[in-house]
């Protein structure tokens, strides 16, 4: 349908996916032509407005707060999740590297003192560094698998 294009959707989540839950597909995002659009329909029909879910853009922002001023605004979770799986894996990946440069220092200092480098297995066999590495897959896997 789209072949790149982006369209703003206006449903009604009351009609549950039946008759009268689209309301509107508007191609493109930019505000002040989305607004013009949706400024047609009666403002008092966009007064009964009790809810909008949308993207984080500036351009829905503005679409929300200019047309349904009365609507409480809510981040779809989509975004939220990437938003949190995002800054997780940058959590992880930053753990990692100081694993890494832990285990290189060690296995330095090993070579220093003429002893083998053991490195500290946990409990679940891994090594730090490799738990790290392979945590990107665990960390998002439902709790059941």
């Amino acid at each position: 349908m789209s072949n790149g294009d982006l369209y703003t959707i206006l449903t009604n989540k009351e009609a549950h996916g039946g008759k009268g839950c689209m309301v509107a597909i508007i191609k493109g995002v930019q505000s002040e032509y989305v607004i013009g659009i949706i400024n047609r329909i009666p403002e008092v029909v966009r007064e009964n407005v009790k809810e909008i879910t949308m993207d984080m853009a500036n351009s829905m922002h503005k679409i929300a707060r200019n047309c349904f001023r009365y609507a409480s605004r809510v981040i779809d979770r989509f975004h939220v999740q990437k938003l949190v799986n995002d800054a997780v894996q940058e959590i992880r990946i930053k753990y990692r590297w100081e694993a890494i440069k832990e285990e290189s220092d060690a296995i330095e200092e090993a070579k220093k003192r003429g002893i083998s480098y053991r490195a500290l297995y946990l409990s679940n066999g891994d090594t730090k560094k490799q738990l790290l590495a392979r945590s990107r897959y665990l960390l998002f896997k439902s709790p059941k698998k």
